[in-house]
């Protein structure tokens, strides 16, 4: 079972954005990794990707421990120790290639979806060896962001779970453990509650959407960095957060259907940067400066709490 990164060999199935910065988590920590790319085109670009990024990282020394690979079709299946999924976001696809991996690797290889919406029980229907299938989720970039989930299916194995959050944390990342695989789990059934209620009150014309980025960055988002909603109510007295909370939430959105907002902006073709147009304008020389804005922050981020992550050796 995982429990070494030295000594456990994992294959990244897919090598887009996601994919490959989860190669990059693996690798860091020690795992000899293997990424599996389709597209001749985006292969070309990911050896000199690996390099940038482990070198940023100050693990240029672990370059050599990820390789990439054009075909599973003579793949050498006999000592992969962890599958991790990172193709694109549809069901079919997922179930797909999980019956073919089930037919080919070891009766001991972990099965892994870096799915973020679809339940693991869900992708792993009709499989022969459920219980060596587990969610797990990353951020991204997951490179950067720490944290992990590792996501129970209904007939995932405890030493399965277990065992993935041990190897995580050897990768220096922060697992969390989400025992029951509803749809978004837990970090991103948190974010929909948020965007939500923001949503909501945008359609309602009671604020603007740059004052609700406001009220999160610069309000009680700032301080989520030092403490989570849970650690915070002990700061502040759980009474106070009672009180409020009784006061509060009978007037929050609780509506089954996406703002008009949001849909509204869908339909008529405006997706944000990748159209020039969302909530915001976008050009080239926008979307450049907001993309070094937002990295140059998580990574000022990551410097302040890294004494509190899990060591790499």
């Amino acid at each position: 079972m995982l429990f070494n990164p030295a000594e456990t060999k994992v294959l990244i199935v897919g090598g887009g954005t996601m994919g490959a910065d989860v190669a990059l988590v693996c690798a860091r920590g020690g795992c000899a990794t293997q990424v599996f790319e389709a597209s001749a085109q985006r292969r070309d670009v990911l050896p000199r990707y690996f390099e940038t990024k482990l070198n940023e990282m100050e693990y240029g020394h672990r370059l050599h421990l990820i390789s990439i690979v054009d075909s599973l079709n003579h793949f050498d299946w006999s000592e992969i120790d962890l599958v991790i999924e990172c193709v694109p976001e549809k069901l079919d696809i997922k179930q797909d290639l999980f019956a073919q991996l089930e037919q080919v690797v070891n009766p001991e290889t972990v099965l892994a979806s870096n799915s973020s919406s679809f339940p693991i029980s869900q992708i792993a229907a009709g499989l022969k060896t459920p219980a060596r299938m587990i969610g797990l989720h990353f951020f991204m970039p997951a490179h950067i962001v720490p944290c992990v989930e590792v996501i129970y299916g209904e007939k995932t194995s405890r030493l399965v779970a277990e065992s993935l959050s041990r190897l995580m944390s050897s990768c220096g990342m922060v697992p969390v453990t989400v025992k029951k695989d509803l749809p978004g789990f837990l970090a991103n059934r948190l974010q929909h509650a948020l965007s939500r209620e923001a949503f909501d009150l945008i359609d309602a014309g009671i604020v603007s959407p740059e004052d609700v980025d406001k009220a999160v960055r610069f309000g009680f988002g700032f301080r989520y960095l030092a403490a989570g909603p849970v650690l915070q109510r002990d700061h502040a007295g759980l009474e106070i957060h009672a009180a409020a909370g009784a006061s509060i939430y009978p007037s929050l959105n609780n509506k089954g259907e996406v703002a008009k907002c949001l849909t509204g902006k869908v339909d008529a073709g405006n997706l944000g940067m990748k159209t020039g147009q969302g909530f915001y304008q976008w050009d080239a020389d926008s979307i450049k400066a907001e993309r070094q804005r937002y990295d140059e922050l998580l990574r000022a981020g990551l410097k302040l709490i890294r004494k509190e992550l899990p060591e790499i050796k």
